[in-house]
């Protein structure tokens, strides 16, 4: 017999199967039993969500055999045909290659002639999104006025790029990516079904790569089947899928706390052994920080981890500032790391740069370092190991009467802008920029806007900043008081040429004229 792959084999056949679409099931449901049923669906969410599975089970529930019903049977000649994808009166569709509108309207032609076998034509149009303009014209002029017996399936992964006027015309049902759990719940049921042995770390592994899709998951369960030989294992897995065990996150992490370079690199090496997926093992590390975060803000939440004791140690030796600062680094550093010589190299220099700018922190590399030397806590050359590494406060990245000239190199606009200008530096500790904002100015204050300075701020500097904006009494001038300034002294000056120029004064003399001096404009 052919083989079948497992995301064909365990796609769900009846709304019961379904994992983690509760809101869009019930909804069907309850139409269907109430017969109250619409003329258009629109199906939107990721990749894997069940947007086509669940259009194929509606059409089933139209069209099967024991009518209109939302539990159809399975077995009637309607329901396997329709599950052999060969029913005559389902007609799917790939926008993503059947783009033109003569596509559209010989589907809209035959769309006025009635079923041939079932009681409904269901028209199911993936990524619909990918349809031309024209095509969409035509498209909505059927959707304006169907015909009774048709019915409109229509998925999508990006709703929008849809016009307004088809999606005003559809009942649209939003299907989430499913959570991990769910993920690893079902994937062992299958496992259990199939006969195949395996651990909780091999499912973790494969539901977080997953990243919300069932399909995604199901294809990496049959990869990793045949990669284990038939059983799953932590281990396998991850070498199959160039990710690193948590105990290795949790290790780098412990090193960082502690500052050892030496212990960083040593670990690195080991690490590459595996061959690891970099850029993956910097997402893995920016999630555990979030989680570190979230341990820190809210120590409830954590108390069903099952990696919390490996964890706590660790989040009582950082403090928030340092955990925010290095999840901006892992996140900043995945997203260079292609520019990187290698993905070694760049994931190392991730890691130093952690250390480097840790507020106060000073890397020890000790005599059995690698270079045997000290790392620099600013990150450039290296100091003997007799030698104190400074820390990175003993270099201020600005000073307040600096900031005016900062905020035009980071080049601005809009209201990110409006927040800056009007901002004065307060203080720098390490990585931290501490600004004070007048209450005069609290509407322009967003968290969006923050981040974009921020942002900005890493950009010019070349290294991860952490930017903190405070109201209050504001020390020293802002670039917008600075301007001002600048704006009122020019304008002073130039009434002062002008009201003595030999002109002006003549014209005064002869005809009584008179200087208007809010008239005045300096010209820059």
């Amino acid at each position: 017999m052919t083989y079948q792959a497992l995301a064909r084999k365990w796609r769900p056949r009846r709304f019961a199967e379904l994992v983690g679409q509760e809101h869009v099931q019930r909804a069907l449901i309850n139409a269907l039993d109430s017969k109250r049923l619409h003329h258009a669906f629109l199906f939107t969410g990721t990749r894997g969500v069940g947007k086509t599975t669940i259009a194929r089970i509606l059409a089933k529930s139209l069209n099967c055999e024991k009518g209109i019903t939302s539990d159809p049977c399975g077995v009637c000649s309607a329901c396997t045909e329709i599950d052999e994808g060969r029913f005559v009166d389902l007609l799917e569709i790939d926008a993503a290659s059947n783009t033109g509108v003569d596509d559209v309207r010989e589907l809209i032609e035959n769309a006025q002639y009635r079923p041939a076998r079932g009681a409904y034509k269901v028209y199911l149009i993936d990524e619909v999104h990918m349809l031309s303009k024209n095509a969409f014209n035509a498209l909505l002029k059927t959707l304006e006025e169907p015909p009774e017996h048709a019915k409109f399936l229509l998925a999508t992964t990006d709703p929008q790029k849809l016009p307004v006027t088809v999606l005003s015309r559809c009942l649209q049902f939003g299907l989430k990516r499913l959570p991990q759990p769910s993920i690893m719940a079902y994937l062992k049921k299958v496992l259990v079904a199939e006969q195949v042995t395996s651990d909780a770390d091999a499912l973790d592994a494969i539901a977080r790569a997953a990243d919300g899709s069932m399909r995604d998951a199901l294809s990496l369960l049959d990869q990793a089947i045949a990669h284990g030989g038939g059983t799953l294992t932590g281990v396998e897995v991850r070498a199959m899928l160039g990710t690193v065990d948590r105990k290795r996150i949790h290790e780098l992490l412990r090193l960082l706390a502690a500052a050892d370079a030496a212990g960083l690199l040593a670990t690195v090496a080991a690490l590459d052994e595996l061959a690891p997926d970099y850029e993956g093992v910097l997402g893995e590390l920016a999630t555990t920080l979030q989680r570190l975060a979230i341990m820190q803000a809210v120590p409830a939440a954590a108390n069903e981890w099952d990696d919390r004791a490996a964890l706590a140690p660790i989040a009582a030796q950082l403090d928030a500032a340092e955990v925010q600062l290095l999840y901006q680094i892992a996140i900043t550093s995945r997203r260079d790391l292609p520019l990187a010589a290698d993905p070694r190299s760049g994931f190392e220099m991730a890691l130093l740069r952690m250390l480097a700018f840790r507020p106060g922190a000073v890397p020890q590399g000790g005599a059995d370092a690698t270079s045997g030397a000290t790392l620099r806590a600013g990150g450039g050359a290296n100091a003997t190991a007799a030698t104190p590494a400074p820390s990175s406060k003993s270099a201020p990245i600005v000073s307040p009467d600096e900031w005016v000239t900062l905020v035009e190199r980071m080049a601005l606009k809009g209201l990110v802008r409006e927040l800056a200008v009007n901002c004065a530096l307060r203080s720098r500790d390490g990585a931290r920029v501490d600004l004070t904002l007048a209450p005069a100015h609290r509407q322009l204050l967003s968290d969006r806007s923050v981040e974009r300075i921020q942002d900005a701020l890493g950009r010019v500097f070349g290294q991860a900043v952490v930017l903190r904006i405070e109201l209050g009494t504001v020390g020293g001038e802002t670039p917008a008081a600075a301007a001002a300034r600048g704006v009122a002294e020019r304008t002073a000056q130039a009434r002062d040429q002008l009201s003595q120029d030999p002109v002006v004064r003549a014209m005064g003399d002869a005809f009584g004229a008179q200087l208007l001096p809010d008239s005045v404009r300096p010209n820059d």
